[in-house]
C-alpha cells in the first residue's frame, strides 16, 4: 500500500491500457460490520479492467483494515479531504471514476449477482436505470419484497422532485450523466436526487423492475429510504427550491 497527499492505493499495478467500462463508486464510514459481504458481491461482477473506487470518510473502527485485506488491483481506496458529510464522500469517489458507466454502492448492502450485467445491458438505451431491491434487516432477514412497491418509485422530474424515488444504491449510468453532475451544488438534500434530477432533464431514465439489490436497514444507515421525512413543512419546500435552483443553473452553464 501507498499513501500520498490523502489518497490510498494499491501496489499491485492496474491495467490502464484502456478507460475501464465500469466504476463502481461506494462511500464509506464505520462499515465494518457489512463492508466485507457488500465488496465481495461487487468483486464476483467486476471484469478485470473494471475498477471499484471507494472513497473513506474518516473510518476509526477496522473499515481500512478490511478494505485493504481484498489486496485486488481492481480497488482504487480514496480518503474524502473534507470528511462529515456523506453527500461529498460520494462526490470524491465520483471524480476519481474513469468507466463509462458508472455505479453507485452503500457499504452495507449486498448485490445480487447479476445487477451489473442486467444494468449495464439497459445502460444501452438509457441515460440512467433504477433497479428495484428488497429490504433487509441487520441479520438478512427480508424486511419488504419491493422498495418500487412501497413507495411508488417511476420517472418524471416533478414526481421525483416532490417525492424522490432515486435511491443510490440502486443507481447506474452512463459518463455523460455524471460530468453533467459533477461538481455538486454545495446545497443540495442529497446527491442520488441530485444526479436522477438531472437526468431526468438531460437525458433518459428508466425504473428496472428487477430486484438487483439486498438493501440493508440499519440502525446506523444515513437515509431514510423514501420513508416519510422528518424535515418541516418549510424545509421540505426549502430543499425542493434548492433542487429547482441548481438544476436551473447547471442547465443554463450548459454543463
Amino acid at each position: 500500500m501507498a499513501y500520498d497527499g490523502g489518497k490510498i492505493t494499491l501496489s499491485i499495478p492496474v491495467n490502464k491500457q484502456r478507460p475501464p467500462l465500469i466504476s463502481v463508486c461506494m462511500a464509506t464510514y464505520n462499515g465494518e460490520r457489512f463492508v466485507e459481504q457488500q465488496i465481495a458481491s461487487i468483486l464476483c461482477q467486476l471484469e478485470s479492467d473494471d475498477e471499484l473506487i471507494i472513497s473513506d470518510d474518516g473510518s476509526v473502527d477496522t473499515t481500512c483494515s478490511i478494505l485493504k485485506s481484498f489486496d485486488d488491483p481492481r480497488i482504487l481506496m480514496v480518503a474524502n479531504p473534507n470528511p462529515g458529510s456523506p453527500i461529498r464522500n460520494f462526490e470524491h469517489a465520483l471524480r476519481h471514476a474513469r468507466g463509462n458507466l458508472v455505479f453507485l454502492a452503500d457499504q452495507d448492502d449486498v448485490w445480487e449477482h447479476n445487477k451489473i450485467a442486467v444494468q449495464a445491458g439497459l445502460l444501452d438505451k438509457f441515460d440512467l436505470v433504477v433497479s428495484d431491491c428488497c429490504l433487509i434487516d441487520t441479520n438478512g432477514a427480508l424486511l419488504a419484497d419491493s422498495f418500487f412497491d412501497l413507495h411508488g418509485s417511476g420517472s418524471g422530474f416533478f414526481k421525483n422532485l416532490y417525492k424522490n424515488s432515486f435511491l443510490g444504491c440502486c443507481m447506474a449510468f452512463r459518463r455523460s450523466v455524471l460530468e453533467k453532475s459533477l461538481p455538486f451544488p454545495p446545497a443540495i438534500a442529497m446527491h442520488d436526487i441530485w444526479i436522477g434530477l438531472l437526468a431526468e432533464l438531460c437525458g433518459t431514465t428508466y425504473f428496472c423492475p428487477d430486484k438487483l439489490v439486498r438493501y440493508r436497514r440499519h440502525s446506523n444507515t444515513a437515509s431514510t429510504a423514501g420513508g416519510k421525512s422528518s424535515l418541516s413543512m418549510p424545509r421540505q419546500i426549502s430543499y425542493r427550491c434548492q433542487f429547482l435552483f441548481a438544476v436551473a443553473s447547471r442547465l443554463v452553464a450548459g454543463r
